[in-house]
């Protein structure tokens, strides 16, 4: 076979170099983003920061033993908390006469849980009783599926409310506990429904415990 002399003697052609100016530019594309991100975030690359109606307790408090806490049953019973676990807990503290700030917090918490479509059976709700009040019979009915448990005040806002010390402190808010038995979560005496519902549905959305 005879060789063409012009084939033989014509120079290789260089590789092109673009193919590796691409993966250098993707390869650094991802870092230069988030450089940006962070110095520059008028850009608008920076993600919202996640935000909640409810204030966090930090730090998180364990629900304590039984002893410490000496909830009862309506009964008379004694009732651990923490036979909870593995639920979320919507809480709330109030007088057994139940007046109208009472009745408006079983509203919400009642109606957050019940809202949860699918996820209803991770929550649970339950009604810590400050005194030895008899409750109305109204409250029991409009109200069932709650646990409610009757607690003294003083122990029971060493866990829920420190330094308040008395019925009073317990009156105001609303609480939730997570399904690993931490006091995470608390919302104000005058709670927007729509808000508190909102905050539940994203930690139940978001969570893989529960």
């Amino acid at each position: 076979m005879v060789r063409n002399p012009d084939i033989a003697s014509k120079p290789a052609r260089p590789r092109s170099l673009q193919p590796l100016i691409w993966i250098v530019i993707v390869c650094l594309a991802p870092l230069v983003l988030a450089t940006l991100a962070y110095y520059v975030p008028g850009l608008g690359l920076r993600p919202q920061e996640a935000t909640n109606y409810g204030t966090l307790v930090q730090p998180q408090r364990p629900v304590p033993a039984p002893e410490a806490l000496g909830l009862t049953t309506l009964d008379g019973q004694p009732f651990d908390l923490r036979g909870l676990a593995g639920k979320w807990v919507l809480a709330t503290a109030d007088q057994g006469a139940c007046p109208e700030s009472c009745v408006t917090k079983l509203f919400i918490l009642r109606n957050s849980h019940a809202s949860q479509g699918k996820n209803v059976e991770r929550l649970t709700r339950v009604w810590f009783v400050t005194d030895a009040a008899p409750i109305p019979q109204q409250i029991l009915d409009a109200y069932k599926g709650t646990v409610i448990v009757r607690a003294d005040p003083a122990r029971l806002a060493a866990f829920l409310a420190p330094g308040g010390g008395d019925a009073a402190a317990l009156a105001a808010p609303m609480w939730i506990i997570d399904p690993l038995g931490n006091l995470m979560l608390q919302f104000p005496a005058d709670a927007d429904p729509v808000s508190v519902r909102k905050d539940i549905s994203k930690l139940i959305y978001n969570s893989r415990i529960g």
